[in-house]
């Protein structure tokens, strides 16, 4: 046990010591960027990382796609839950709530985190936010149509909805 013991210890200095070496300065090798810090140590105006950002941000989309699967699901279902339709559309007007305000700048495919966000987003504000306050109308419209129960109604204001979705993704998202 004790050869066993000694041979991971040796295995381990040895690979630490390798490790250290790939530090050492190298006068050939460029410089990280100084004027660049990574997307953990950039606070934005809101006080966020643009990390903390795109996560939430993610999160409250996963959020309104869940319910939106909720209502295309019953929409197809042969015998519909009413009272899950109208949870999720209601659901969809206030996970929105502030959605403007999840794009601050620096939150972007340059902010070297992982979002399907465009440049574009920051490039044309005014059109993005057209495209959010028209998803925002029509989500209401859902939710109003859902409270009725009628069918027909909240297939109607689904589509829409969906629209103003797809509106905007084809503008403003890379991965749809």
């Amino acid at each position: 046990m004790k050869i066993r013991q000694t041979t991971f210890a040796l295995a381990a200095i040895a690979g630490a010591s390798l490790l250290a070496a790939c530090g050492g300065s190298d006068s050939s090798a460029p410089e990280a960027d100084a004027a660049a810090p990574a997307a953990e140590e950039v606070v934005l105006d809101n006080g966020m990382t643009p990390k903390e950002q795109i996560e939430l941000r993610q999160g409250q989309l996963k959020k309104m796609g869940k319910a939106f699967k909720t209502i295309s699901d019953q929409l197809k279902a042969s015998e519909p839950d009413m009272a899950a339709i109208q949870a999720a559309a209601a659901s969809v007007p206030v996970e929105s709530e502030g959605m403007a305000d999840w794009f601050p700048a620096g939150t972007g495919p340059d902010s070297g985190v992982k979002t399907d966000a465009l440049p574009a987003i920051w490039e044309q504000p005014d059109l993005f936010t057209e495209k959010l306050s028209d998803f925002q109308m029509a989500a209401g419209g859902l939710a109003t149509a859902a409270e009725t129960g009628d069918m027909a109604a909240i297939g109607a204001a689904f589509a829409t909805t969906g629209g103003t979705c797809k509106s905007c993704h084809e503008t403003f998202r890379e991965d749809d």
